[in-house]
């Protein structure tokens, strides 16, 4: 039915007589302010027949209100259970050929849905496909703007054809699947990933593993709303990214050399770590260690040199000299949660001294989509109908 994603020039309404062709999924947790700008920015920009799911994943705030103020189809659970476990209830519900992921602090560009249903249109062999954040952060505090952009950057390199490149991964930000694939694969692993985590990366490996061919779009874009922290920066690289991420790769077959893990930012990586060596070293050695500080801060730059760019042309020189000490701070942190990664690995996995949580538990996965088919019954999910006040 891909040839029915072609865009018209009407907007066609949630409750068309045509068959649903899009459904978008949006998981919130105590995310009231949020999500009204995500569903406004949504309204007037789907080309095709659609449906918006919410799924409210336990909010103590007023986020169920918010929901019904727009026309959606809202979910809300009595037990907080997980942004991974939302998606996929939401996915389950959902009625469309194909499902959009999106944030509940994410909002959409008036293009953002057409461009990826273009490329879906044109290349009918894709099967999942993600954008990245845009170049002007919600955000103006310089954290959430260096953290922003520097997953713009990451997300806009590489070897792109018509606006498109291959992916080996997938993200829930703003990512489009088809729902069948996504159903027959097993959804997102929310008994390992009870907590904002990795599953989406996680899915991408099982996506890619399965044959299916997942693409990163430059010309969908969304704008980020999270306001960034050097403490939540640190939290999320480290025990929801780093050390997850890592794992992940360690048990996996497969060799990752996409996004921010390629064969460049590994070897910037070690360079700041040479650069936080060095300046240990002045303690000891003045000239030499700040000598070797100097040299590795500035092979990390280079490497780096078009992120940089960029930092000074949307923020300046400020923005462009505060993110040398949070780009090495970033990769200090990676490759901390690394090493830690490979010591959970090898206790873990390999020597078996370890007792850890699910989060670290080693595969195979589960099919945990059906076992929820089974119960679809669950007193923990109620389901409300929400109409355009």
């Amino acid at each position: 039915m891909d040839e029915n994603l072609t865009c018209p020039t009407c907007l066609v309404e949630p409750d068309s007589l045509f068959p649903i062709l899009l459904s978008i999924v949006i998981p919130a947790y105590n995310a009231s302010d949020d999500l009204r700008a995500c569903l406004s920015s949504l309204q007037g920009t789907i080309p095709v027949p659609y449906e918006i799911l919410v799924v409210d994943d336990a909010s103590t705030d007023t986020t169920p209100q918010v929901a019904q103020e727009f026309a959606v189809s809202l979910f809300s659970r009595t037990i907080r259970s997980g942004p991974a476990s939302a998606r996929n209830l939401g996915c389950r519900e959902a009625q469309g050929q194909w499902v959009f992921f999106i944030d509940a602090d994410v909002t959409v560009q008036p293009d953002t849905i057409a461009n990826a249903l273009t490329h879906i249109h044109q290349n009918p062999s894709i099967d999942a496909i993600f954008g990245s954040y845009d170049n002007a952060p919600a955000d103006p505090g310089l954290v959430s703007q260096f953290r922003n952009l520097l997953h713009h950057h990451v997300h806009q390199t590489g070897d792109f054809h018509d606006n498109i490149r291959q992916a080996q991964t997938f993200w829930t930000g703003c990512g489009f699947i088809r729902r069948d694939v996504f159903l027959k694969l097993g959804g997102f692993d929310h008994w390992r990933y009870n907590k904002p985590a990795i599953e989406d990366i996680e899915f991408g490996y099982r996506l890619i593993d399965a044959g299916h061919h997942t693409v990163l779009a430059r010309n969908v874009l969304c704008k980020h709303r999270k306001r960034w922290t050097i403490r939540s920066m640190l939290r999320t690289d480290f025990f929801q990214r780093g050390l997850p991420w890592s794992l992940l790769m360690l048990r996996s077959t497969r060799q990752t050399n996409d996004l921010n893990v390629d064969k460049i930012q590994k070897l910037a990586a070690l360079a700041a770590a040479q650069t936080w060596l060095g300046l240990l070293l002045a303690a000891l050695v003045p000239f030499s260690g700040m000598a070797i500080a100097l040299a590795s801060c500035t092979l990390m730059i280079s490497l780096n040199l078009n992120f940089f760019r960029l930092l000074r042309s949307r923020g300046g020189l400020i923005l462009a000299f505060a993110s040398i000490g949070l780009m090495n701070l970033y990769y200090l942190v990676c490759l901390s949660s690394y090493a830690t990664a490979i010591l959970v690995w090898i206790l873990h996995d390999k020597l078996g001294l370890l007792k850890t949580k699910s989060t670290l538990r080693p595969f195979p996965y589960s099919n945990h989509i059906a076992e929820a088919l089974k119960n679809r019954n669950s007193d923990t999910i109620r389901k409300k109908s929400s109409t355009l006040k």
